[in-house]
């Protein structure tokens, strides 16, 4: 089979054939249909996060197929796999877990260690090859009448965005809910928040190009922070300060920005790992009573909960790009550089 490796962190992904992988036990093999491309992909590739300062967070990774956010079709099956049906195309959750530890045992095996865990796409390989060995079919989603191009994305950034609306809890019908991001995590999280939520929230973003796609995408409002008046501006939108806002950028800049953005009691949520540092001023932590939330893609449960909205057609579809996986190398350049506005899978026809 064919599979698209890093082989030295930051030099170009090859094309490689290897062994296509056998199921024994529980596993099941899926042919791979389409490949979300998600901004994380460029770290792993780079090898490192910007943690600021001139100081990065190592992410080595050699003899891997990137590709956590797998669409696929099931090809062959372990002795003990039941009842699934062979071409029968599922969503692989790849947060996969030891499944031994306490943490796993917790239900959040999407937090077990980097050297324990079995994430897809991570540690192993995965839809940038050919073929994905999954290790259980409880890892598996139906995608319903969702795009193929699309189905993939929901397994990181569609659960990514899902997992932080969660953690700010807005209420219903509250419009006032300030994402930080018209890229494509950030359009997928509108159109949960309206599906999950019935808001339409207030979009920021720096780019003119990416907020006028989400204005058209159903966002209440739009604000480019770089902007004069922009934080004015959102002060009035949200009367008087935001009560949740949710980063899917995590930048520097943009968590400088919009954690001033938030009134007394209000929640800050990042998700986002474009990189760098904060200074935050203590005693205003603590008169303004604000929560600075961090998270991290989302749960096994969270997984099930979104793919019911996703299965039952209650989250409208966004436009994704397709392009064949010989483009990876150029699709993680644009990527690395603002230059994709929405979101990119890949496949291997």
């Amino acid at each position: 089979m064919k599979s698209y490796k890093i082989i030295e962190n930051g030099k170009p992904i090859e094309q490689v054939e290897i062994e296509k992988p056998i199921p024994v036990g529980d596993e099941i093999l899926v042919k791979t249909v389409s490949c979300g491309v998600c901004h994380s992909d460029v770290h792993i590739y780079e090898g490192f996060f910007d943690l600021g300062g001139g100081a990065k967070l190592p992410t080595p990774a050699k003899d891997l197929a990137m590709g956590h956010e797998v669409f696929g079709e099931v090809v062959e099956l372990g002795e003990n796999v039941k009842d699934l049906e062979i071409g029968k195309k599922y969503v692989v959750y790849p947060w996969i877990g030891c499944s031994d530890c306490e943490i796993c045992e917790s239900g959040n095996e999407h937090y077990c260690g980097i050297t324990t865990n079995r994430n897809i796409g991570i540690t192993r390989d995965g839809g940038y090859g050919e073929y994905v060995l999954v290790p259980d079919k409880k890892y598996l989603f139906d995608a319903g009448d969702t795009p193929d191009d699309l189905a993939g994305s929901y397994a990181c950034r569609g659960l990514t965005a899902y997992s932080a609306l969660k953690k700010a809890n807005p209420e219903k019908g509250d419009n006032s809910l300030i994402i930080v991001s018209a890229g494509g995590l950030g359009l997928l999280a509108l159109k949960i928040a309206k599906a999950a939520y019935d808001i339409n929230p207030i979009i920021v973003d720096i780019d003119d190009e990416k907020l006028e796609l989400a204005k058209k995408a159903g966002a209440s409002e739009v604000i480019n922070s770089t902007h004069e008046g922009a934080f004015e501006k959102l002060f009035e939108l949200t009367g008087g300060g935001a009560k949740y806002v949710v980063d899917y950028v995590g930048a520097q800049a943009s968590v400088s920005f919009g954690y001033n953005l938030l009134r007394r009691g209000g929640i800050y949520v990042v998700t986002g790992l474009f990189g760098g540092s904060m200074n935050l001023q203590l005693p205003m932590l603590t008169i303004g009573a604000r929560s600075l939330v961090g998270t991290y893609v989302g749960s096994y449960q969270e997984m099930k909960e979104l793919m019911e909205l996703v299965k039952d057609g209650k989250i409208d579809p966004v436009p994704v790009e397709s392009k064949p996986v010989k483009e990876i190398n150029g699709i993680l350049d644009d990527l690395k550089n603002g230059k994709v506005p929405g979101l990119v899978s890949i496949s291997h026809n």
